[in-house]
């Protein structure tokens, strides 16, 4: 059964989509069929990956509003062993359209379950926000991994989304777990990224990968040509940390004390 975990971040800008995307690509070039699934009404992980949405085609909005089965809305991408269940515009509406039906945070874990057989792992790439599609993202998965930006605010914005999973934890998903958090947009060259990297582990001890995923060019450029970066530079520095990602998150979740409580960033 497939591993489900869901790239979080209310914070815009911090390399939730970039990781989300460079992730599935690595964990696919590891030999894990692997599923990312774009839960973000802007479509990037879709575009990031190279895919051009049709007018009619299915998405992840259809498959909410109950008009075609998941499994049907799939399609494979350009690395073998990846799939993507894609989103654009529409999806806007579902967070409209559902807020009245009951169960609602539990649709997207719904949909997904036909799915958890066929795949090693599942990646839902969550928009910017802590709204219904976040929500039903948390409640559908095993873990969070949670990129952050090597800032002082990115802190701040750690503390609220902290607090929501642990809310998740206790009233719909009772197995929510950590799978750690990723240090992103780290610049070797500032003082300000090694102390926010250090403030971090220190709070967050043995929750924090080994991988940090440096401020890199060649990262930047791939999602303009839809392409993951190991298949736009996999020489790159960028690629390389993705790689090494994927292998930490092949050994298994670095919470390994579950969901953290509330209150415990700084």
């Amino acid at each position: 059964m497939g591993r489900i975990i869901t790239i979080a971040n209310q914070k815009g800008g911090v390399g939730k989509t970039t990781t989300a995307v460079n992730l599935a690509a690595c964990l696919a070039s590891a030999g894990q069929i692997t599923l990312l699934v774009d839960c973000d009404p802007q479509g990037n992980a879709t575009s990031g990956l190279g895919v051009d949405l049709e007018p009619g085609d299915p998405t992840l909005y259809h498959v909410l509003i109950d008009q075609v089965a998941a499994r049907d809305a799939v399609r494979a991408t350009e690395v073998e062993h990846l799939h993507l269940l894609g989103s654009d515009v529409n999806l806007f509406g579902a967070e409209v359209e559902l807020a009245g039906s009951a169960g609602r945070e539990r649709l997207l874990a719904e949909v997904l379950s036909p799915l958890k057989d066929d795949y090693g792992y599942i990646l839902l790439d969550c928009p910017p926000s802590l709204g219904l599609l976040t929500l039903n993202a948390l409640t559908a998965c095993d873990g969070v991994l949670v990129p952050l930006q090597t800032e002082y605010y990115a802190l701040e914005g750690l503390t609220q989304l902290l607090h929501t999973i642990a809310r998740v934890r206790r009233t719909l998903n009772p197995g929510l777990r950590m799978e750690g958090i990723l240090l992103t947009m780290f610049d070797q060259r500032n003082n300000l990224s090694h102390q926010v990297a250090e403030d971090v582990r220190g709070h967050f001890k043995g929750m924090v990968y080994d991988t940090v995923v440096p401020r890199n060019v060649r990262l930047s450029e791939a999602p303009s040509h839809g392409l993951p970066v190991i298949l736009y530079d996999s020489r790159c520095a960028g690629a390389q940390s993705y790689q090494a990602l994927a292998q930490e998150v092949i050994q298994g979740p670095r919470g390994n004390s579950g969901a953290p409580q509330e209150g415990r960033a700084a």
